[in-house]
């Protein structure tokens, strides 16, 4: 009788759609994807749409894409000092299994980051409120069997992220491979789904034959490429400033993250920004060190960019690079030095750090801080070991068989030379037992072959450089109108490309279908 109850709801059911809904923001990538997407296949779409006002009035008249429903996140989550209800709050992070605060200490709009507001302890209690009880009524309301998004980058995207996960919804997340042009679709970010089938991976590359893969494409150089290209255009940079002093500033009053950015604030915080990053690269040239000692054993750290997600969100415990550093040099054996190195993105996306934060590295004992363009392939090279809080760093050492500590899950567990410690105290221990131990080529090759296995050839940074030259200015102004003429010129241009990423997506969410 039961079997049979279950057939006629099957039955009742079967001709029902399934239901993706898509977050999408100012990186157009899943936006542009999801037009394609919609051609093969027979899914109802909705949306989640975080962006500012110009753009928005391309999303609410745009015909390109068919969502059944969108909802606007500033339309539902504006800035009140109203008193949160910490009740509500409570159960939230019961049902959902993460911290409130830990979220608001790493939103870099509510913290160090942002120089143009300071966000009161109801303002930003009573922004997660009304974000919560957003996407729990949307969720409640549709009732999805997928989300679509691009990696989780800012905080609102990726609590959404959370609850999805906690409500059993599959995600399709589109990750950057760190591997040569490559990406994957995932449920976690910087995870694939099919590490169950790593023992069944064939092995027997080389060492150096892997390296030679690595080097196909090293990964440092596109990030450098991106941001060296984005905001470099005097003439975009001329242009985005017309826009901005003609057009008229309305998302200081219904974007919480523009509150405070007048116009003469931006254009002075703009003014000082390039000045500081000038004198920084100075103090930079003139202070750091050029030359690695060939004959010195050292422990290599790369520093993250700031703010950025892989310090954020994939290490939110490790947040202060500073305090890190002092714990690595506090934890190693007598006879190694630690080689620090600034990201060589840090100037040109960030202006670089102040240089206090310089100065408070150079004063602890046993530290080195080296020059951005010292090359991060020979300093894993010469090393004896690499800790990265949550970078590619940790993956590119197994390749010139060096062994790596992490504090960020990046789902490297097959690979049995990258150590991923979950609490400080363990740092010792793991540096003791690091340097000691070498890389498993067999795991190394196995795990390659499973990464090249599941992933496909998308130039992701690549596409998102065209996007910001085609549609913001080079990067400078995203608050920008958007015509339906430009988008379908712009989905012509990049066809080849979307074409390809919407059928990496449509078998993802048949593979989901068939388990």
């Amino acid at each position: 009788m039961i079997n049979y109850l279950r057939y006629l709801f099957k039955q009742k059911h079967s001709f029902m759609k399934n239901k993706i809904i898509f977050w999408i923001d100012a990186d157009l990538t899943i936006f542009c994807m999801s037009k394609f997407l919609q051609e093969k296949i027979n899914h109802d779409f909705f949306a989640i749409i975080d962006i500012t006002n110009k753009p928005k009035l391309f999303f609410n008249k745009q015909n390109l894409v068919r969502f059944m429903k969108s909802w606007f996140y500033h339309d539902y989550v504006a800035n009140n000092s109203v008193k949160p209800d910490l009740e509500y709050l409570k159960k939230i992070e019961e049902k959902y299994d993460f911290q409130i605060w830990e979220l608001i200490a790493n939103d870099r709009f509510f913290q160090n980051y942002n120089d143009f507001y300071k966000f009161s302890y109801n303002e930003m209690l009573s922004i997660l409120e009304q974000e919560c009880k957003l996407y729990e009524l949307i969720l409640d309301e549709i009732n999805p069997d997928y989300f679509v998004t691009h990696e989780t980058a800012l905080r609102n995207q990726h609590v959404f992220y959370l609850m999805c996960k906690k409500r059993g919804i599959k995600i399709l997340m589109l990750n950057y491979a760190n591997y040569q042009s490559k990406c994957y679709i995932s449920q976690y970010s910087h995870k694939i789904d099919q590490l169950k089938d790593f023992k069944l991976m064939k092995s027997g590359r080389t060492f150096s034959e892997l390296e030679n893969q690595l080097d196909i494409k090293h990964v440092s150089i596109d990030h450098k490429k991106l941001y060296e290209n984005i905001r470099t255009s005097k003439v975009a940079k001329i242009l985005a400033a017309i826009q901005l002093i003609f057009q008229a500033n309305e998302n200081i009053k219904t974007h919480y993250t523009y509150f405070g950015r007048t116009k003469m604030r931006v254009f002075i915080h703009q003014i000082f920004f390039e000045i500081k990053r000038k004198y920084r690269k100075h103090f930079i040239d003139s202070t750091f060190s050029w030359k690695i000692n060939p004959h010195e054993s050292y422990v290599y750290f790369p520093l993250h960019q700031e703010p950025e997600r892989s310090l954020l969100i994939a290490a939110p415990k490790y947040t202060n690079q500073v305090e890190t550093i002092r714990h690595i040099s506090k934890s190693m054996p007598v006879g190694f030095k630690l080689y620090v190195k600034e990201h060589p993105t840090q100037g040109p996306a960030r202006g670089w750090r102040k240089i206090s934060v310089y100065n408070e590295i150079m004063r602890i004992p046993n530290v080195v801080l080296l020059h951005p363009s010292l090359s991060s392939r020979d300093l894993i090279k010469n090393s004896s070991l690499v800790i990265s809080v949550g970078g590619t760093a940790c993956f590119e050492a197994a390749f010139f068989n060096k062994s790596s500590i992490t504090f960020a899950d990046l789902g490297y567990d097959p690979i049995s030379s990258i150590h991923k410690i979950s609490d400080i105290s363990e740092l010792t221990c793991s540096i003791k037992k690091s340097l000691n131990q070498p890389v498993n080529i067999s795991e190394l090759d196995k795990f390659v072959n499973l990464l090249e296995q599941n992933s496909f050839d998308f130039d992701l940074l690549g596409f998102e450089l065209e996007f910001h030259n085609w549609f913001y200015y080079g990067g400078n102004l995203v608050d920008v109108d958007i015509s339906e003429h430009k988008m379908e010129l712009f989905l012509v241009q990049k066809n080849n490309e979307l074409e390809k990423l919407s059928l990496e997506f449509k078998k993802k969410i048949h593979s989901y279908e068939a388990s």
